[in-house]
């Protein structure tokens, strides 16, 4: 049995997109065991996301990745070509994004609750989700716009990423459950 922490973000709430996203979790035959929903504050988005350098360096990857694929010359548009200095630009954009409204938390438990709930998660970038995913289904933002805009990709949800990141997830917002 595995625990994994879902997230539904601001853009999901707003939209309503709450009960449907839970509701998926469970019809997979995972078991909800912890929710609740939070204005969390910067300073906890901060903790929740951490300084892994290598997470910040893969996000301004992506968004080198981005930008080339695009033509887009990322000295002009965000001021520099460092992966680590752009990934830290958009972990204070995901950062003060995730903390400008309700976030609803879940803590699943089930047999390969981590890449089960990645799976119909689908992938980060909505172009790249399939159909039948939740950002597949529910998302058809654009990191080109999302960088132009200078903020975060609004995908819908967040999902742990790993087991250890889950643990570290799940206690950062359910203290209550780290000794269960």
């Amino acid at each position: 049995m595995e625990r994994t922490l879902i997230l539904v973000k601001p853009d999901g709430v707003a939209r309503g997109l709450t009960g449907e996203i839970l509701r998926r979790f469970e019809k997979t035959g995972l078991i909800l065991i912890a929710l609740k929903m939070v204005h969390a504050s910067k300073d906890h988005m901060s903790k929740h996301y951490g300084n892994d350098p290598d997470w910040v360096s893969g996000m301004g990857k992506k968004t080198l990745e981005n930008y080339e694929k695009h033509g887009i010359d990322p000295i002009k548009e965000i001021g520099s070509k460092d992966p680590l200095e752009i990934g830290k630009k958009i972990r204070e954009w995901l950062v003060t994004w995730m903390a400008s409204g309700p976030v609803v938390a879940a803590v699943f438990e089930g047999n390969d609750a981590v890449e089960i709930a990645k799976k119909m998660a689908g992938h980060t970038l909505p172009v790249y989700a399939a159909p039948g995913t939740i950002r597949g289904d529910f998302s058809t933002e654009s990191a080109a716009l999302a960088n132009a805009e200078k903020r975060p990709i609004q995908n819908t949800v967040h999902i742990s990423g790993n087991l250890k990141d889950a643990a570290h997830e799940i206690n950062h917002w359910f203290p209550e459950l780290s000794n269960k």
